[in-house]
């Protein structure tokens, strides 16, 4: 075990004490985006092992997924008081301001700290993250961590690379302060980018460059756009590095780990980062083909889906990885808590 996590045991950690997501209630099927694009169903399965995702109604926006998935996690560890939210997304409900104190003010958490954080598909770790710095300086005591994405508001339906792939969600985590030694602690994280890759995923428009520039813009511009053989490259190489060096820090081998739970970009990205990484397939959770990617929220979906299928076993070792636009990407480490669910993620 490293010096740093000799260090960290005399620290205060977070804790994950509770755990709720969110999906809207209507389900794409393949075949409807099939037909859309002009594929086959079979041409989207072999390419992105997705089989349905959820889209929110026209009225809907990322705050009400946030606001359910937060509620379900505070129900299912009994309401606690909460000293602050953080909330993981890539599609606020406005450019400005944060979306994150309206999700607590709906919440009923009034006057607590509460901030957006935008580092897309690695937004919950990093997340996650975040929230251990916080409850380590021991001004804070409870937090409530929310990925939520609405990554359908941002998609052009005809782009055959980014339609067939993403999903609407959330998922959130109740996080107190406790020890590294303590069932559910975040015992180590890591967090990375490169700015040169911007340019890999991108949003061109809504921002202060576009808007500078006094020229109307081209509605395609406000399309998400993907280079996809590129993200499928680097998502492999980042998180295999970071979880690696998570590993390392943790002074785990892969045999010692239980679970990997990578975000759920795509079943091609996920089984190779576990052959990368050295870790057997069948130790990785995948529920991508019923959710989508649901960038921020994939991985506290994943939580919910292996708690509800009792794949996971309170003490269960437990490794984290994701990367996203930036291009940012994170690894964590943390054992499994015994959780309870209030209601089902869809």
């Amino acid at each position: 075990m490293s010096a740093n996590v000799e260090y960290r045991k005399q620290t205060r950690t977070a804790v994950i004490a509770g755990l709720g997501a969110y999906v809207p209630d209507r389900a794409v099927k393949n075949d409807e985006v099939a037909e859309r694009l002009g594929v086959t169903t079979d041409w989207i399965r072999d390419r992105t092992g997705i089989e349905q995702r959820f889209v929110l109604e026209p009225d809907g926006a990322t705050s009400d997924l946030a606001v359910e998935a937060g509620r379900r996690a505070l129900e299912s560890c009994g309401n606690p008081d909460v000293d602050f939210l953080v909330l993981a997304t890539c599609t606020p409900d406005h450019p400005f301001p944060a979306t994150a104190p309206a999700v607590a003010a709906r919440l009923g958490l009034r006057g607590i700290a509460a901030f957006d954080l935008n580092a897309a598909c690695s937004g919950f770790v990093y997340a996650l993250s975040v929230s251990a710095g916080l409850l380590a300086t021991g001004t804070y005591r409870t937090g409530l961590v929310i990925g939520a994405d609405a990554i359908s508001t941002i998609l052009d339906e005809s782009d055959k690379i980014t339609s067939p792939i993403f999903g609407d969600g959330a998922g959130a985590v109740v996080v107190r302060a406790g020890g590294h030694d303590e069932q559910g602690s975040v015992t180590a994280q890591l967090m990375g980018s490169d700015g040169d890759l911007l340019d890999i995923m991108k949003t061109p428009a809504g921002g202060s460059r576009q808007r500078s520039i006094g020229v109307p813009t081209d509605n395609d511009h406000s399309y998400f756009t993907m280079a996809g053989r590129s993200v499928y490259k680097h998502a492999i190489a980042r998180m295999t590095g970071a979880a690696t060096a998570v590993l390392d820090e943790m002074g785990w081998s892969v045999d010692d780990v239980d679970w990997l739970v990578a975000h759920q970009a795509n079943r091609r990205i996920l089984t190779a980062t576990a052959e990368a990484i050295g870790i057997p397939a069948e130790k990785a959770v995948i529920n991508v083909d019923k959710v989508a990617n649901t960038s921020a929220a994939s991985i506290p979906l994943a939580f919910v889906d292996a708690v509800t299928a009792g794949t996971f076993t309170p003490g269960d070792k437990v490794l984290l990885a994701a990367f996203g636009g930036g291009a940012t990407w994170a690894a964590a480490a943390l054992t499994w808590p015994e959780l309870s669910l209030t209601e089902p993620a869809d």
